[in-house]
């Protein structure tokens, strides 16, 4: 593993004012410098439970590295905890690599050591057993392998969310990836459909340009696509495909 493997980490969702027309245009939630996806909040104890399944994207080889996650998670968004499992998809010196990962905040992420292809049907859990203890399960349908731990936490469960990421990498935030669409569907929080709703998803934009953005989540409010962005553009709000304007 590489030394820049070894410090790589997820971050809390950077949000921030420099972004918000492109929120307002699109009729999404939020502006992320390093997420994009849906994320849901409540009051402090109100998600003990989260679920999802996604397909691991395929990446193109870039001569610089790039990098993305998906995952499912609790906290995170509007705090600085965070539980969560999912899988990495990256390109380092025109080598791409995929694996399974878990992580709570604020120690680095932990890889899964099982086998993980582009095309591979996932399935994540992240349940609260009592007190403290939580019990994290990655389960790869396609490979037919299951991981399970049981881990202590103590964040405030104000947040829940499926995401694709840009992750941190050192000190600052990786460059996404050059993923294809990844698709999240069976997302479950406290074993119901969470109701996604346009507002509660989130655009991620690197360096003032539009990287990824997610499709209004369908009639079941249980799924949706992350789609990667190339070109500077705003997406006409509320579009079940958006449509890029070009600048």
């Amino acid at each position: 593993m590489s030394k820049a493997d070894l410090s790589k980490r997820t971050r809390p969702c950077v949000t921030g004012k420099a972004h918000k027309s492109k929120t307002q245009s699109t009729g999404y939630g939020w502006t992320s410098d390093n997420w994009s996806g849906y994320a849901i909040s409540g009051k402090k104890g109100a998600f003990r439970r989260i679920s999802g399944e996604w397909i691991v994207p395929f990446v193109k080889p870039t001569s610089s590295p790039t990098y993305s996650s998906a995952w499912i998670g609790i906290d995170g968004f509007k705090n600085s905890s965070l539980i969560q499992t999912g899988t990495g998809h990256e390109s380092i010196n025109g080598v791409v690599r995929y694996y399974a990962w878990w992580e709570i905040l604020p120690a680095a992420e932990t890889v899964i050591p099982l086998p993980v292809s582009p095309g591979d049907r996932m399935r994540a859990s992240i349940v609260k057993l009592d007190g403290t203890k939580w019990r994290i399960t990655l389960c790869n349908l396609s490979k037919q392998w299951t991981f399970r731990t049981i881990q202590r936490y103590t964040g405030p469960q104000t947040s829940a969310e499926w995401i694709m990421e840009a992750p941190q990498v050192g000190a600052s935030i990786g460059k996404l990836a050059k993923v294809t669409p990844t698709k999240f569907f069976c997302c479950r929080v406290n074993g119901k459909s969470p109701m996604l709703t346009p507002a509660d998803g989130g655009v991620m934009v690197q360096n003032n340009i539009t990287a990824a953005v997610p499709t209004c989540p369908n009639a079941g409010g249980d799924a949706f696509i992350v789609k990667r962005v190339y070109r500077k553009g705003k997406p006409l709000a509320h579009s079940r495909n958006p449509i890029f304007v070009r600048a």
